[in-house]
């Protein structure tokens, strides 16, 4: 059991890195350059590779599953920038603002995720048939996206 002062540090760290990336880094809209894209995502990546030593001390089952659980996330994103170069070029966001929409959606994204599983771990220990409702949802989703079908939201949008 992971005591919650560990959390607490984890989540402050966390937040420190936001605040240091967006009100230092990146302090003034500018257009990033690959050297500094390549500099922050090894600096990055270091913290990120660093912490799983940090979990060894639980265990060397917990460094190990933190260390498999990291390089599969990290395979995982690459494909996301494909999807924010689309995004910005049909929006046309300028170079200068991509860091700055890119880093408060990553943000949004991460709240709602944190809020979406917390709501979903309550559902799923409350209610015992949540589950499969939530099952039919992803099978009908998948049914939709194999066919093809648009959604509601995309027949509204091209319209």
């Amino acid at each position: 059991m992971v005591p919650w002062w560990a959390w607490v540090a984890v989540v402050a760290f966390t937040l420190f890195l936001l605040v240091l990336d967006l009100f230092v880094f990146h302090r003034h809209a500018h257009e990033v350059s690959l050297r500094e894209a390549a500099w922050l995502s090894a600096f990055y990546a270091g913290v990120g590779l660093a912490f799983g030593p940090r979990l060894g001390v639980a265990g060397p089952e917990a460094g190990g599953e933190y260390l498999a659980g990291y390089l599969i996330e990290k395979s995982l994103s690459v494909d996301n920038i494909f999807v924010f170069a689309v995004i910005f070029s049909y929006f046309a966001v300028p170079a200068r603002y991509q860091h700055r929409v890119l880093f408060w959606g990553v943000l949004g994204a991460i709240a709602f995720r944190a809020l979406f599983i917390g709501v979903g771990a309550v559902l799923l220990n409350e209610i015992d048939w949540i589950v499969y409702a939530f099952g039919a949802f992803l099978v009908y989703t998948g049914v939709r996206m194999a066919r093809g079908t648009p959604s509601r939201c995309t027949r509204t949008a091209t319209r």
